[in-house]
């Protein structure tokens, strides 16, 4: 017979309703040993990897773990704040706003890899009495890499529970209104700081081109919402481009790939980008360093002059205020 965890005796207040936000994860510390373990989760994942286990794991752990661990830890140092990771430090700014504009929702952040864990997270909402529960991965684009995995994440730990509270989840957000009009907000901003460039360019994260083949939406997503970004921030076609970066190993990837277009921008003679990157709720080692820095350089490298990279949703105002909405419409029906 499988073993439940028994619940602990109900807080008061029990039968409350929580909100847990999730994103992909971070290490504990910018050392090359957190960033092995956070590596070894993450990338053993299946849906990250979908490899046999077989072929996947003695590559895993005996070439790539040793040989990136410790590059990825520079990395990481380079954009580490004072009080931890980017991504852990605005997700949880992110959770502290919506938990004042939702007071009676419990809002937790938790990650799908590393600190803070979803299992640890949901036991303590348990502990706090929670009865329902509507999980918001911080993607807005679906992928079965991403929001998938939080789902597996989420019901693995469910399924040890003697009393699951009931269960929602929010697929997606690609295309909401609030999202879109923050998204807007923000690029507004910068051009009335900066002025605008010569192209803008909108990043997203790349997929292997076989999950689009298998039938993963990603891809589709992320062209409607950059049309409809693009369309709201009035661009003709010319004047922005959708593109795909941090891409990893030797197999197809989703295209174009940002670094090969960025380098081809700057021989062709742009001189100046703006890149925004729709698919980061928060700002992490794929935007602080990946785009602000490595990509920078290719395209500096190419003959560009200026990328200026603009900075992700985080926890500014209008973010809040769209990721707040969202949620009071997939709560209605529950009490509070």
């Amino acid at each position: 017979m499988k073993p439940y965890l028994d619940a602990p005796v109900p807080a008061p207040g029990s039968g409350r309703t929580a909100l847990l936000l999730v994103n992909l994860g971070t290490p504990d510390a910018p050392t090359p040993a957190a960033v092995r373990r956070y590596l070894a989760q993450f990338l053993h994942d299946h849906r990250v990897v979908e490899l046999s286990r077989w072929i996947w794991c003695p590559l895993l752990h005996f070439v790539i773990l040793p040989l990136r661990s410790p590059r990825v830890a520079r990395n990481y140092a380079s954009v580490w704040m004072q009080d931890g990771s980017p991504l852990l430090v605005y997700g949880q700014r992110l959770a502290r706003q919506m938990q004042h504009a939702l007071p009676d929702v419990q809002v937790r952040l938790a990650m799908c890899y590393g600190n803070p864990s979803i299992p640890d997270v949901l036991r303590q909402l348990q502990a706090e009495g929670m009865h329902r529960l509507l999980v918001l991965p911080l993607y807005p684009q679906f992928s079965a890499s991403t929001t998938a995995a939080v789902m597996d994440a989420v019901n693995a730990e469910l399924a040890t529970w003697r009393r699951p509270p009931e269960l929602r989840f929010i697929a997606d957000y690609h295309v909401d209104a609030g999202w879109l009009d923050a998204l807007e907000a923000r690029v507004r901003a910068h051009w009335d700081l900066h002025g605008r460039a010569d192209r803008l360019v909108m990043s997203f994260h790349g997929l292997p081109k076989r999950f689009e083949t298998a039938g993963d939406p990603y891809p589709r997503q992320c062209e409607a919402g950059a049309r409809a970004l693009a369309t709201r921030l009035e661009l003709a076609d010319e004047q922005w481009l959708l593109t795909y970066q941090s891409r990893f190993g030797r197999e197809e990837w989703l295209q174009p790939y940002t670094d090969k277009t960025l380098e081809a921008l700057g021989r062709d003679g742009v001189k100046t980008l703006d890149v925004v990157c729709p698919g980061f709720a928060s700002d992490c080692l794929e935007t602080l360093e990946e785009i602000a820095v490595e990509n920078d350089e290719v395209f500096r490298a190419a003959g560009g002059e200026a990328l200026r990279y603009i900075s992700a949703l985080n926890d500014e105002p209008g973010h809040v205020a769209a990721l707040s909405a969202l949620a009071r419409r997939h709560l209605q029906g529950w009490p509070h």
